[in-house]
């Protein structure tokens, strides 16, 4: 496989590389376990697994292949359907597709299988990791005696704590008093001062009255929403920015071109059109396919 290296290094960095044609290798990210059997701590990584069903061109791929191997774009799309031709070649002579460090992809009864290696590590947090065995622990149990009571004689009170308590009381009685009359001075200076404020308002607001003679006029904006459940597609990108560039390439040759979001894998869709009519949308999709792009698509879809 030509562009193992390249899907390698994509995998580091996504959780999904797309293969334009053939599929995409998703990465989910598990924690670290303990195999309780052998004594074995495993570190945290990623399970690779493949999605045969996703295999519109994002543009990563590509763009990596022409960066790494100082090529154009186009070139580099090149390379990859020449190397997806090979690839279906072989799996439908039922031979199995090995790719290096990730996995190997064959056929039986005509379901796609895809068996990882585990040999390789691909998230960059652990990286320098691995697993090891550890001896098992024997721990002793040791029996906690029981705290012994210890009784202390009980003093009797003195007298004279009665009375210091009774003088406590009483000061603390004159200085409730004495607060309770201090607030009740500012609450009635508070209200006065509010009664004063109020009223001066009041006066403010009678002598700015404006009159407004007739009725404004009424302003309606109607908003035309997107509708249609039929979508030629024209691309799913990962980078929104590359997204609304390819709007506006679209929109420049006439076509109502638009986004419909971001799909669970994280990849913009950008639409040739929608339509409410199925016929209208098929025809629409050969149109692209015989004169702008070969790989464009047809999806059926409730818009919310």
């Amino acid at each position: 496989m030509t562009f193992t290296n390249h899907i390698s290094d994509l995998l580091y960095r996504y959780e999904c590389v797309i293969l334009p044609g053939f599929g995409a290798f998703l990465s989910h990210n598990q924690p670290a376990r303990i195999d309780e059997k052998t004594h074995t701590f495993y570190p945290p990584g990623k399970q690779l697994s493949f999605n045969k069903q996703l295999q519109v061109n994002d543009g990563l791929l590509a763009n990596h292949i022409a960066k790494s191997e100082n090529c154009s774009y186009e070139t580099a799309l090149q390379k990859i359907r020449a190397e997806v031709h090979q690839l279906k070649s072989a799996l439908e002579q039922n031979q199995s597709v090995a790719f290096k460090n990730i996995g190997v992809i064959s056929t039986f009864n005509g379901n796609t299988l895809f068996e990882p290696y585990n040999t390789v590590n691909f998230l960059s947090d652990a990286f320098g990791l691995s697993s090891f065995v550890s001896a098992e622990v024997s721990r002793n149990k040791t029996v906690e005696k029981e705290p012994e009571v210890i009784s202390l004689p009980v003093r009797k009170p003195v007298p004279y704590i009665k009375y210091a308590a009774v003088g406590l009381l009483v000061l603390g009685l004159s200085g409730f008093g004495r607060m309770y009359y201090l607030n009740n001075q500012t609450a009635q200076y508070n209200l006065a001062e509010k009664q004063k404020a109020t009223q001066q308002l009041e006066t403010q607001i009678q002598q700015a009255t404006f009159v407004v003679s007739g009725s404004l006029p009424s302003l309606t904006i109607s908003v035309k929403k997107p509708s249609g459940k039929y979508h030629v597609v024209a691309g799913a990108f990962r980078i929104e920015e590359n997204a609304l560039t390819r709007i506006d390439e679209l929109k420049a040759k006439g076509y109502p071109a638009r986004s419909l979001g971001v799909t669970k894998y994280g990849l913009h869709q950008v639409v040739y059109g929608s339509f409410h009519d199925k016929n209208e949308a098929i025809a629409t999709l050969r149109l692209v396919q015989a004169n702008e792009n070969k790989d464009a698509w047809l999806l059926m879809q409730e818009l919310e």
